[in-house]
């Protein structure tokens, strides 16, 4: 293994590289052909299968196998797991959309977010959201919050929160650590807030009164359907928490099912959610099973593409120049907002890894092998900034087409970055980061 992982040569990043611009370009340049599913899998098979086969033939078929089956499969079920339980869940109603109203909203999204995922969180919220708006006339900043505020921000309390931190978990950092981020997530999300507030306190007194009028004249009663998947996600939550190497030990060498049996748990959650719960929610809710495959399709391929990329990063992590926090801060958030943040954390996770194997990273405290303080710069990286474009984070892109079908006009991918992300989020985040990460 040793010897293969030193032989891992700079042009066997090439197939990473190309999947990831695969997934940033398609989207802008053939958005017909990236709409389906089918064509995703077949662009991913041109890249990831030939790769895979190299990757046997110079002998990094152990990594290639450790790197799917101890982190795509936990990775993609968990994600499987969340998206199923949320999509039994409904909330019904319309009230008043008042800036208060709209702001209690997103926190709520937000608290979620940590717990039940940023996906699972968004999906469950961004349709009441838009039933309560839907007489607004002006409603596609609030739109752009939600994106910011649950869609991301709000994920990083926990390894359920976003895919980049249960990879993080996956290496050796606590369920409990990350718990250490509140006053990161406090800052940031109480900023937003404040600033979605005065925005929307400003557009309300510039709706046309017809807007106001129907808004109180249609009104619903706030109702829940598929209750019972609260408590499926609680055990989602417990699985994670608690089946795992540290209340576990035999889990590090045990046979196949002992070193699975979170995902066998999480598998017959899923299981019982689609069983128990009635059909009328899922169908309320336009539950389709087209997202996670997208996600399960293109992040095969990552993984794959991956391997030798994360072995070269760790090889070669002292020549990169980074040092200090606010280094890998940057560096994981600018392509994680690019790019996509799961990858992008593991790979500057495995880059401070292997400084702190040189010696060259140094901390008072360690967590997961690298200093507690260059965690939380790869984790706030790879979180907030997920939601400086659309195609940071996974759920941007799917709560942006539902808002669409619903009738809000969204802005385009670079309209999205001018008129928002880098003149609210990106100076929320250097503050943060002044704060935070001195």
């Amino acid at each position: 293994m040793e010897h293969a992982i030193n032989e891992v040569s700079a042009w066997l990043l090439i197939p990473f590289v190309l999947m990831l611009l695969g997934i940033a370009v398609l989207p802008l340049v053939a958005e017909k052909f990236w709409e389906s599913n089918r064509n995703k899998l077949i662009v991913t098979a041109i890249i990831a299968v030939p790769t895979a086969i190299l990757l046997i033939c110079v002998g990094l078929g152990h990594s290639l196998m450790h790197q799917l089956l101890f982190d795509y499969v936990p990775f993609i079920i968990l994600l499987l797991a969340l998206f199923v339980v949320t999509g039994g869940i409904r909330i019904k109603g319309d009230v008043t959309a008042t800036p208060l109203v709209n702001s209690g909203l997103l926190f709520i999204g937000f608290l979620l977010a940590s717990f039940m995922g940023t996906t699972g969180a968004a999906m469950l919220m961004i349709r009441p959201l838009l039933e309560i708006n839907k007489q607004r006339t002006y409603k596609t900043h609030t739109v752009l919050f939600f994106i910011a505020l649950v869609a991301n921000c709000g994920g990083i309390l926990t390894p359920l929160g976003d895919p980049p931190l249960f990879l993080l978990y996956l290496r050796g950092a606590e369920f409990t650590w990350f718990f250490k981020l509140v006053p990161e997530w406090a800052f940031v999300g109480a900023c937003l807030l404040v600033i979605y507030y005065i925005w929307d306190k400003c557009l309300y007194k510039k709706e046309p009164l017809e807007a106001h009028q129907r808004d109180l004249q249609e009104q619903e009663p706030i109702g829940l359907e598929g209750g019972i998947n609260f408590i499926y996600l609680g055990l989602v939550i417990c699985s994670v928490v608690f089946l795992n190497q540290s209340y576990i030990p035999a889990m590090e060498d045990g046979g196949v099912f002992v070193k699975f049996i979170r995902e066998y748990a999480l598998v017959a959650i899923i299981l019982l959610s689609l069983f128990t719960t009635k059909k009328g929610v899922r169908a309320a809710n336009n539950f389709s099973w087209e997202p996670i495959l997208e996600v399960a399709i293109l992040f095969v391929g990552i993984f794959t593409t991956m391997t030798p990329a994360l072995l070269f990063l760790n090889n070669h992590a002292g020549s990169l120049g980074l040092s200090k926090p606010w280094h890998f801060l940057y560096s994981t958030g600018v392509l994680s907002s690019f790019l996509d943040n799961a990858p992008t954390a593991v790979s500057f996770y495995t880059v401070a890894n292997g400084l702190a194997q040189s010696g060259t990273l140094v901390g008072d405290v360690m967590v997961a092998g690298i200093p507690e303080i260059i965690l939380k710069a790869i984790s706030m990286g790879a979180v907030f900034f997920g939601a400086l474009t659309y195609i940071g984070n996974g759920p941007n892109f799917m709560v942006k087409s539902i808002a669409e079908q619903n009738g809000v006009k969204m802005p385009s991918f670079f309209g999205y970055m001018i008129k928002f992300s880098l003149i609210v989020l990106l100076p929320v985040y250097i503050v943060a980061q002044l704060i935070f990460l001195h």
